[in-house]
């Protein structure tokens, strides 16, 4: 089956219009899920798949403490494989339906304290050419919510300091405009006035973030630029791509932002997708009574 992955993904890309990482992940879900099959089920083919077969790798996956909504993305990729061979007469039947879905519990995301994320801000700041791009960088990611993937592939004409917007095109190539505040506008200034220009070497390319080499700034590079500064800056939390983008939306809720202003600027289709905001909210509260209270 290893061979119909890329009929597949080419499939769902002109037709499902899914955005060019969603593509890849599920590329290297399927590809994973064809090698268990093959390897320790010994099944080759689709005739020869049950979904008892399907059942075992999910709890595989599980063994491995992989996150449960990695385990969930894996599976609506194995689900959307099967239906494309029924579909396209490649399958008899699809072995999908009578798998359960693993239960998506709410977690509450970690989020750094506005003390921490001064903290990392300032570590992220300085006066030679890569100083002043984290720091640009850094106060962009905090302003807006981005996801990672967004703000390494903002282009200089996405941005308007004048107005103070950026735009973004996020899941799905659907487009958002996020307003930016004071202190990530005049971080960004300063990098364009200052670093911007001797990081392109006067090389063409419209890329916001440069890498040193006057290239387009990696998704991984920015992510190793994260890192860094949270651990300069003390931070012991567990930090992921995410974390920025989670504290910048429990940091608006904190402040009286409206759940629908906050689920446009992070650009989710489901409301409910940004209401596990509230959740870490009343975490918040709850540890306050608690540390405060007379009977906490």
């Amino acid at each position: 089956m290893t061979a119909l992955i890329p009929e597949f993904i080419n499939y769902i890309s002109v037709e499902r219009g899914l955005a060019k990482n969603t593509l890849m992940a599920y590329r290297r879900d399927l590809t994973a899920y064809c090698a268990y099959l093959q390897e320790t089920e010994g099944v080759t083919s689709p005739e020869a798949l049950k979904h008892q077969h399907i059942s075992r790798y999910m709890m595989v996956q599980k063994k491995k403490k992989m996150e449960v909504n990695s385990i969930c993305r894996s599976l609506a990729a194995i689900r959307m494989f099967h239906r494309f061979l029924v579909r396209e007469d490649l399958a008899q039947e699809d072995p999908t339906g009578l798998v359960d879905t693993p239960r998506q519990w709410k977690r509450i995301p970690n989020v750094l304290t506005h003390a921490e994320v001064a903290a990392m801000l300032g570590a992220a700041s300085g006066r030679d050419t890569q100083g002043l791009r984290d720091r640009a960088m850094l106060e962009l990611f905090y302003a807006s919510g981005l996801r990672v993937s967004e703000l390494v592939a903002l282009r200089m004409e996405d941005l308007n300091l004048e107005s103070g917007l950026v735009r973004c095109i996020g899941k799905g190539s659907k487009e958002r405009l996020i307003p930016v505040g004071g202190k990530a506008l005049e971080a960004l200034a300063k990098y364009f006035d200052k670093a911007r220009p001797k990081l392109q070497r006067g090389r063409p390319g419209d890329a916001l973030f440069l890498s040193r080499l006057g290239q387009s700034m990696s998704r991984q590079s920015a992510w190793k630029i994260i890192k860094d500064c949270a651990s300069r800056a003390g931070i012991k939390k567990n930090i992921k791509p995410h974390t920025l983008r989670h504290t910048f939306a429990t940091h608006l809720l904190e402040h009286g932002a409206d759940l629908r202003s906050v689920q446009e600027m992070l650009g989710h289709t489901d409301i409910a997708t940004t209401q596990i905001y509230t959740h870490v909210d009343r975490e918040r509260l709850r540890a306050v009574h608690q540390q405060c209270h007379p009977r906490g």
